[in-house]
């Protein structure tokens, strides 16, 4: 059986397994301390969070070049036999896509700066981590979009999609 992970699939679960790990053990710990022993790590929570935010973002990223982000492939599944239209249609998706990286990305900017001057409460890690996730996720979902524009790229319709 061939693997077509590409190592920087792998290296994104690495980090997500990584970060998934880190929670359970202090969440655990912490509500062993909590109920056991009156007492928790305030840092728990925080520390939580922060990798909680950086998973979700590191999986959103590494979901798009393997093609598991929600799609909606009826219609297209219908334009199929029409070579123009799927092209059009493709090339839209696309440029919807890099639209989208661009609003979400300035606006992650700005949540970036804001936080620069900001600590958080307990840990003191600068504010800015929060944010910083969906900046650099939507510059690498951006700029994989404009990398399949560029090539003219066709949408995979083959997948082993659930339709609903």
């Amino acid at each position: 059986m061939k693997d077509n992970t590409s190592r920087a699939q792998k290296f994104a679960q690495i980090l997500m397994a990584g970060c998934l790990g880190v929670m359970a053990v202090a969440v655990f710990f912490n509500v062993i301390l909590r109920y056991g022993f009156g007492s928790g790590i305030a840092a728990s929570e925080e520390l939580s969070r922060l990798l909680f935010v950086w998973m979700v973002f590191i999986g959103a990223t590494a979901a798009y070049p393997a093609g598991e982000h929600m799609a909606f492939t009826s219609l297209l599944g219908l334009l199929k036999p029409a070579g123009m239209a799927i092209r059009m249609m493709t090339v839209l998706i696309r440029c919807l896509v890099i639209l989208g990286c661009v609003l979400l990305g300035a606006g992650a900017w700005q949540q970036v700066a804001v936080g620069m001057d900001t600590t958080s409460v307990v840990l003191g890690y600068p504010v800015a981590l929060l944010p910083l996730p969906v900046l650099l996720s939507s510059i690498a979902i951006g700029v994989m979009a404009a990398v399949e524009l560029v090539r003219n790229q066709s949408l995979d319709l083959e997948q082993n999609l659930d339709v609903e």
